[in-house]
Formats: C-alpha cells, sequence, structure tokens
C-alpha cells in the first residue's frame, strides 16, 4: 500500500475580509514551491472569500476547503450551503463536525454523517472532526467518546466511502487554549482511531489519513507530525500567518529532506 501522504489544512475560521483572504492566500501560494511534492496543503477561508480566493489559487497546488456544508442539494433552507456549491465554486475539501460547530450550533455525529454523505457524493473529501473534551479526558472516556462520535457520523458508510474521507482528532481542551496533547498521546489518539476504522471497514483503514488538531504551532508541530498514525494537521490560529503556517508545512518533511 502507498505511504500516505500527509495533509495539511489551514482553516481561518471566522476571520479575514476578502481582500485579507486574498492576500493571505497568495502569501502561502507564492512560498509553496516543492513543498506541495511531499505534503497536501489546504486553505479553508471564510465563505464570502471561497470564490475569489478559487480563482487566485488556479494553476496551484494549494487547495481549497470549506469550513462546513449542509446535507441537502438544493431547497428552502436559508443561510445554508451545499456540498455541490462549494464544488462548483472550486473546493476540494469541507470541514465537518468541528468542535466548535457541536458546541455552539448543537451539531450531532448524526448530522455530521449526513453532511459527510453529501459532501462525498458531491465530490468533495470530508475531513470529519473527533475529540474529546478535558473533563472526557480526565474521567477516562477519551476512547469511549471517540468511538460513539466514529460510529455516529459513518453509521452505514461503505469501506469505499470511508476511503474517500479524511478523519481529524481535535481534543477539545487543546483548540485554542495553548495548550497542545503530547506526541504520545496524539500518537495514542489516532492509532485507537485507525485500529476501529480496521475493525469496522477493513484494510481501508491503512490509508485513510488522520490529522491531529489542537493548537498547532510550529514549535510543536515536528514532535506531532513524525509520529507514524499523524497524518498531518488542521491548523487553526497559527494559519491567520502565512511565515508560520509555511514552517508547519515544513515540519511534516521527512527528516532526511529538511535540508533539500
Amino acid at each position: 500500500m502507498a505511504p500516505r501522504r500527509p495533509l495539511i489544512c489551514g482553516n481561518w475560521k471566522m476571520h479575514r475580509t476578502v481582500g485579507q483572504a486574498l492576500e493571505l492566500a497568495t502569501a502561502v501560494r507564492n512560498a509553496l514551491g516543492g513543498l506541495s511534492r511531499e505534503v497536501e496543503v489546504a486553505i479553508a477561508p471564510p465563505f464570502t472569500a471561497l470564490y475569489a480566493v478559487a480563482r487566485r489559487l488556479q494553476g496551484s497546488p494549494l487547495r481549497l476547503a470549506a469550513q462546513d456544508c449542509f446535507w441537502e442539494p438544493e431547497g428552502a433552507f436559508t443561510g445554508e450551503v451545499s456540498a455541490e456549491m462549494l464544488r462548483d465554486v472550486g473546493c476540494t475539501y469541507v470541514i465537518l463536525g468541528h468542535s466548535e460547530r457541536r458546541q455552539h450550533f448543537g451539531e450531532l455525529d448524526a448530522a455530521v454523517g449526513l453532511k459527510a454523505r453529501a459532501a462525498l457524493r458531491a465530490g468533495l473529501c470530508p475531513i470529519i472532526c473527533i475529540g474529546e473534551t478535558l473533563a472526557e479526558r480526565d474521567a477516562g472516556e477519551t476512547y469511549g467518546r471517540l468511538k460513539s462520535q466514529l460510529e455516529g457520523a459513518l453509521a452505514g458508510f461503505s469501506p469505499d466511502m470511508v476511503a474517500g474521507l479524511v478523519v481529524a482528532y481535535e481534543p477539545v481542551w487543546a483548540i485554542g487554549t495553548g495548550r497542545v496533547a503530547t506526541p504520545q498521546q496524539a500518537q495514542e489518539a489516532h492509532a485507537f482511531v485507525r485500529q476501529h476504522l480496521h475493525q469496522h471497514f477493513g484494510e481501508v483503514a491503512q490509508s485513510v489519513r488522520i490529522q491531529y488538531g489542537g493548537s498547532v504551532k510550529p514549535d510543536n508541530a515536528a514532535g506531532l507530525l513524525r509520529q507514524p498514525d499523524i497524518d498531518g494537521a488542521l491548523v487553526g490560529g497559527a494559519s491567520l500567518q502565512a511565515e508560520s503556517f509555511l514552517d508547519i508545512i515544513r515540519a511534516c518533511r521527512p527528516p532526511d529532506r529538511e535540508a533539500t
């Protein structure tokens, strides 16, 4: 089986106007260079900037992601954006089930599953976010929480469907807090996720990319990204500055290639 190509995705959340988004996207695109041969890179601007950024990225290996989608292709759903619309505007990826969506908007695992199915139908790759709170970790419930989120979001999925998605493990207690899981803690969680996928979907689990998300910064990225089951990062605040985002991408390179 071919090695899993790491994926680094910058989640800009509710930051940047269209002009600011174009400036940041251009800076990342122009500096990416040969890094894109070893690492796949995506950015997720707010909805308002997607079209303009997509035009700016034409001909570039830098991929475009959206931060959410709705599960219906069209209809009377005021304020929602369909996966088909995102594909039409130039997106390759869509982030689903982020902890902020779960916390602030009451998003449930079943809804994440519906959105993931819609994304796959539209030709997008869903990035399905899972993760435990600090209270759940302290209570020893980390693996039970990850299991329930995976089972809820992937209920009824086939191995072929699972092969078309990315999982992002994001411990909620490490998102925007400055705290970060140790490489060992992160690896243990990623290994559990891969084992669970293997148990339910077979050998395809070995090809599924599992990202780490949670206060990823240039100074901790290398230790995390060199763990055997960590296949990239979902980067929040550090992706809002081109140079810090690029430093994280560089940290994803194999050690013997860093000087090239």
